[in-house]
């Protein structure tokens, strides 16, 4: 499976901004520091989740980044297309050119096993992730040591 840090940190960074979207924005700054990440990397990232729709922007004092809706609607897969990842575990990108300009003998089974992990990926929501008692615990510890409190929201709200 071809799916890069640029899918890894982007979900971490949407779940860490829907963990802590509590009626006003998060700073990428505020994300980078809980999650250990560039900042300079986020705003690259964010920029195509802003593009693609997933948050909003705020400009000014008090401004950064909300989700664009509800935590429970925006799935885990929606997050990785959105920073151009494709879930792909062929070799050749599905382009089926494997073995010398042709298909190879495994390609329909790697075809079958992206598509199983493209529906897996499409069925979880943020709202779903917040929801994991191991997500919570990691969100406060990520606080505590920052020195932030943790909203975790209803993602049904």
């Amino acid at each position: 499976m071809k799916l890069t840090t640029k899918g890894r940190y982007a979900v971490t960074a949407m779940l860490d901004l829907a963990l802590h979207n509590d009626n006003s924005p998060v700073t990428l700054n505020d994300i980078a520091g809980r999650q250990g990440l560039s900042l300079s990397y986020l705003e690259q990232l964010f920029a195509r989740l802003r593009r693609n729709g997933l948050v909003t922007s705020t400009r000014g004092p008090g401004g950064g980044y909300s989700l664009s809706r509800v935590a429970d609607e925006i799935a885990v897969s929606d997050v990785i297309s959105a920073v151009d990842e494709k879930v792909d575990s062929t070799r050749c990108g599905g382009n089926t050119d494997c073995q010398d300009q042709k298909k190879c003998l495994t390609h329909d089974l790697w075809c079958d096993l992206s598509d199983q992990i493209q529906q897996f990926l499409a069925g979880i929501s943020l709202g779903d992730l917040m929801q994991r008692g191991v997500v919570q615990e990691v969100a406060a510890r990520q606080d505590k040591l920052l020195k932030v409190p943790v909203t975790v929201q209803n993602a049904n709200a």
